[in-house]
């Protein structure tokens, strides 16, 4: 089986390596069956798509929506069984104060989507601010930490926690969520 990543960041390719080998595959061990085994993993590529949405999405519904429209996009490429989308992006939680950062994956294989999103993390209201003035996540961090690549190493993620959550390890959350259909009899 080969899957396709929705994206070039090695940092995304990482989380669903992770994902990927955190789930029971095959149904080999384990109390739960997958509904159909998904076969051997043959490759994790990137490939490179777009999102469909801003560069800075806002509100789960937009994030969501850059998640699917990412992995629909890498079963268009050809060539790949499984189509995996990742999309982090900000919004609010009814009843709870400030802007968080929020993380949403799909995964698709031309029949059926799973979506699961991974830990939402509160922005300090100084970064919130600027992000809701327009600016995008990823450079406001770059610019608070003095630091730039951030996407490519620990991620907002990672500076909000102290590196107790980095951005692979985040989003590889999302990504086993989305996969809860392929691999459980539950859904």
């Amino acid at each position: 089986m080969r899957v396709g990543v929705g994206s070039g960041n090695p940092v995304k390719r990482r989380a669903v390596e992770r994902a990927l080998e955190a789930v029971e595959i095959d149904g080999s061990s384990g109390s739960i069956e997958p509904v159909e085994s998904m076969g051997s993993i043959d490759s994790i590529e990137s490939v490179r798509v777009d999102s469909g949405v801003s560069e800075q999405p806002t509100g789960h519904a937009e994030t969501v929506a850059g998640a699917e429209n990412r992995a629909a996009a890498v079963l268009e490429s050809g060539g790949y069984d499984l189509g995996v989308g990742l999309e982090g992006g900000v919004a609010r939680f009814e009843g709870v104060g400030g802007l968080f950062l929020v993380m949403w994956a799909a995964v698709d294989d031309g029949d059926r989507v799973g979506r699961g999103s991974g830990p939402s993390l509160r922005l300090p209201d100084d970064v919130a601010a600027r992000v809701e003035s327009g600016a995008e996540l990823g450079p406001v961090m770059e610019d608070v930490l003095g630091v730039t690549g951030v996407a490519r190493r620990g991620g907002a993620a990672g500076a909000l926690t102290n590196g107790g959550v980095d951005r692979a390890g985040a989003l590889s959350v999302a990504v086993s969520g989305a996969l809860g259909p392929f691999v459980s009899d539950l859904y």
